[in-house]
């Protein structure tokens, strides 16, 4: 179910969306329809990121082990090039 809002937008604004859209063949509606929810999934991943990051660093503080960010990049790298590394190692602080 869709509502409605009323929305005022400074007239630059408005001028410079009216011209993105059309640009885009859509209509201005729809793309600032677009463009609010792409702002509302990129903010929820953001929230998302965090609270992944939280638990991650709690689990270090709790168990004091990590990854050394050297082995980690080798990793990332030799996946990017095609290869099958080994997992890196952990390390206890």
């Amino acid at each position: 179910m869709a509502s409605s809002i009323s929305l005022r937008l400074p007239d630059e604004l408005k001028a410079l969306l009216a011209a993105q859209a059309e640009a885009e063949g859509k209509s201005l509606r729809d793309y600032i329809v677009e463009a609010l929810a792409e702002k509302a999934a990129r903010v929820k991943r953001m929230q998302e990121y965090e609270a992944e990051d939280q638990a991650a660093l709690q689990e270090y503080e709790r168990t004091g082990i990590a990854y050394s960010m050297e082995d980690v990049h080798e990793y990332f790298i030799a996946i990017a090039a095609g290869r099958r590394p080994a997992r890196p190692k952990p390390i206890k602080r």
